[in-house]
Parts: structure tokens; sequence; C-alpha cells
């Protein structure tokens, strides 16, 4: 009940003030400005429309990492589940099922409209939701365990993006891959994903519980 409380808590804060709908609308803004980059070659924008939704995906994740920790930290939030004996493995665990329900279910369906600007086939785009399907926990996962790591720091937002981008490239790299219709790419890029929302939870348990020591 209380993992169920936080994901409340949490996607209806996203919601209330919009800030859910900021990283679709992003997703979408590069899909639309990406082929008048590229030019009106079909046979170009379907080879690397697939990489172009996996990268603007990651970027979209991103986006809301500031608010994801940082304002609970800052209005004692994460106290009060402290002092109420509330594991912060299992607040962080909650706060990455809130993230992922907020942002990754509305980015699949948005990727079906990127999939029609790049002219990409069925059977392409079955592999891109199959990939964002395993791939979004991961970076879910990521974005918490980023946002626990630097809440409190003066412009989060920049250094948030240093810290997670490199740490993404392995889930851009396989989910990319795994357009290609390859097994062994989808197969690393769930490993992948598994190993960043188990780890994830504790890793952004150790940052908040280090700067709660710090405040001390």
């Amino acid at each position: 009940m209380r993992v169920a409380a936080i994901v409340a808590r949490d996607l209806r804060r996203a919601w209330a003030g919009g800030g859910a709908l900021w990283p679709v609308a992003f997703f979408l803004l590069a899909a639309i400005l990406f082929p008048f980059a590229v030019g009106p070659d079909t046979a170009l924008l379907a080879r690397i429309g697939g990489g172009v939704i996996w990268a603007a995906a990651l970027l979209a994740a991103l986006l809301p990492i500031e608010r994801l920790v940082g304002p609970d930290v800052e209005a004692g939030v994460i106290d009060q589940y402290a002092v109420r004996q509330v594991p912060l493995a299992l607040v962080a665990f909650a706060k990455i099922v809130a993230h992922w329900l907020g942002f990754a279910p509305p980015l699949m369906l948005a990727a079906v409209i990127a999939a029609g600007l790049f002219d990409l086939s069925a059977a392409t785009l079955l592999r891109i939701e199959l990939g964002l399907l395993i791939g979004t926990p991961g970076l879910a996962a990521l974005g918490v365990a980023t946002a626990a790591l630097v809440a409190g720091l003066r412009g989060s937002g920049a250094v948030a993006g240093l810290v997670m981008l490199p740490l993404a490239i392995p889930l851009l790299i396989f989910g990319a891959g795994s357009l290609d219709g390859g097994a062994g790419a989808v197969k690393l890029l769930a490993a992948v994903s598994l190993v960043l929302t188990a780890g994830a939870p504790w890793i952004a348990a150790a940052a908040i519980r280090s700067g709660m020591d710090q405040e001390l």
C-alpha cells in the first residue's frame, strides 16, 4: 500500500502541473522537425527513423528529472518517509514506477505518430514498441537514480544530463539495434533494463541518505 500511495501521489503531481505532457511534446517535436532537417528522402528517413525515435525517447525521459526527487527533498517529504521507517529503496522504487507510468505509455502512443512521419513499416513499428516497452523501465530507473544523485545541486538539470546520458548509451545502442530484428539485441536490451531497474532503487536510496546525512 505504501508503494501504491507514493505512485499515486507522484502521478497526481506530474499530471496536475502538466509536467507529464512535456516529454511527449518534446518527443513529437523532435520527430516532426527531424524530417525537415534531413529532407524528403523517404528511404533515408525509414532507415534512420527508428534510431531517431530512440534518441528522442531518451532525451524525453531526461526532461522531468528535476521534479522526481529534488522537490520532495526540499519539502521534507523524504524526511517524513524516513521518520515513518519507510525504506528509502522502496520510495525510490515507487518513484520509478510513477515516472514510467507518467511518460512511457504516452510515449509509446506518440511513437505511432512518429513512425508515420518517418514512413516506417508496421513490422518496424512493432519492433520499436517492443523495444520501448522493454527499455523504458530502465530509462525510468536511471532517471530516478540520477535525480537522487543531483538533488539539491545548483543547475541540477544540466548536471543530470551529464550524468544520465552516458549511462543510457547501452539502452540506446541495444534499443536501436533491436530494430534490425536481431533477438540478441532485444535480449541485451532486456538485460540492461533489468539491471538498471533492479539496481537504481538502492543507488537512489544511498544518494538520498547521503544527502540527508550531510544536512545533519
